[in-house]
């Protein structure tokens, strides 16, 4: 899930995919804006068939969070 997950960041935000991390903060360090979270968590409804809960979501700062969210693992 992992690996998927910096595929489709990498589809948003123009960074190497080797330097994405558990601990990478999408807007600090990915450099994401608000708009491109919000697409690239629709597409990963989508990829990983889950269904996101926007409160919870917003609650998610780092790749390791989202991936927690999701319930994945590296």
């Amino acid at each position: 899930m992992f690996e998927k997950m910096k595929e489709l960041i990498c589809q948003y935000v123009e960074v190497d995919p080797d330097s994405i991390t558990r601990d990478s903060k999408f807007i600090e360090d990915l450099g994401f804006n608000s708009y491109d979270i919000m697409c690239m968590l629709g597409d990963a409804e989508t990829e990983f068939d889950v269904e996101i809960d926007e409160e919870e979501i917003m609650k998610c700062k780092t790749v390791g969070d989202l991936l927690d969210y999701f319930g994945g693992q590296e």
